[in-house]
């Protein structure tokens, strides 16, 4: 074969194709597409931050409404206050914390919330550790256990476990409320730990086993520190579960200092013309998770999210 005719035995180049594909139109995006490509920048953010003040619109009338007189509240709402701001008072808070029943109430709420949150915390954390990373008889039925007590409603065992707690003598007592709450948060805190601890490579726990290291030592200097996420959401869980609960507390608490949801509730039955206490106490008591979910809100959602990935 001469080079003339190797020459025009390769193809030539498809130049009509090259020109029409050159000049063809661009291809036009979706109109979903280009809508959220527009709404990515202010405009997101923009509403956005309505929709956050919305949601903050209860918490904020609250508050306005703890700082105005009682014969305010009845006159008007409390957007008034916008235009005349000078009628803020801090009277109100004075009053509550004259009111020994709302005082001795947040202190009963906070004695049973913290042992609750700590107990579901550490039993939590142990049996989370045992179920992800050590061999016993029966571990994964055990564990299949712990997952179907996550559907039992906390209203089937108020009757029963009234009864068993008036047999040993705990009932209406500070100490039968903890441990009510514990025993209800312990399923949901075991599946949440057991699946984030199971995450946790090998490597570095049997890493730690080759140094001499048991079983408490691995616990405490290795996976309690990569675990801190999901401890501080599980915290965060049973620490608003306790503290805004009103249903156990109604039934399991002492009648003579209940927590603060059970005494505004009966603040509101006996005395409801008494808005200018209850307003500063509601605040209070909402106010105070709030403060918690948001000075803890990072860790909430990355042990959320690394808790629910197996």
């Amino acid at each position: 074969m001469t080079t003339n005719e190797a020459a025009q035995a390769v193809p030539a180049p498809k130049a009509a194709q090259t020109v029409t594909t050159a000049g063809a139109p661009p291809l036009r995006q979706p109109l979903g597409s280009r809508l959220a490509a527009r709404a990515g920048g202010g405009v997101m953010r923009v509403f956005l931050v309505l929709v956050a003040l919305f949601w903050l619109m209860p918490t904020i009338g609250l508050l306005l409404s703890s700082l105005r007189g009682a014969d305010d509240i009845a006159a008007s709402g409390w957007w008034k206050v916008l235009t005349a701001p000078t009628d803020l008072t801090f009277e109100n808070y004075q009053r509550l914390l004259d009111n020994s029943v709302i005082t001795d109430s947040l202190l009963s709420t906070v004695m049973i919330t913290v042992p609750a949150t700590f107990l579901v915390v550490v039993i939590g954390s142990l049996a989370g550790y045992a179920f992800a990373w050590m061999e016993f008889p029966g571990r994964d039925w055990w564990f299949l256990l712990v997952v179907g007590l996550l559907v039992v409603p906390v209203q089937v065992a108020l009757i029963p476990v009234s009864k068993l707690f008036g047999t040993i003598g705990i009932f209406e007592t500070t100490f039968g409320v903890i441990v009510f709450h514990t025993a209800f948060g312990l399923p949901f805190a075991i599946f949440l730990l057991r699946n984030f601890f199971a995450e946790i490579p090998r490597e570095l726990l049997e890493a730690a086993r080759l140094d001499g290291a048991g079983e408490i030592r691995v616990f405490t200097r290795v996976v309690m520190p990569l675990g801190g996420p999901a401890i501080a959401s599980l915290g965060i869980f049973q620490f608003l579960w306790v503290w805004n609960d009103m249903l156990v507390a109604l039934i399991f608490a002492d009648s003579e200092s209940p927590p603060i949801t059970v005494a505004l509730q009966q603040q509101v039955r006996q005395f409801g013309n008494n808005i200018d206490v209850l307003a500063p106490g509601a605040f209070v008591s909402m106010v105070i998770p709030l403060v918690v979910f948001f000075a803890f809100q990072r860790q909430f959602v990355s042990g959320v999210m690394a808790g629910a990935v197996k």
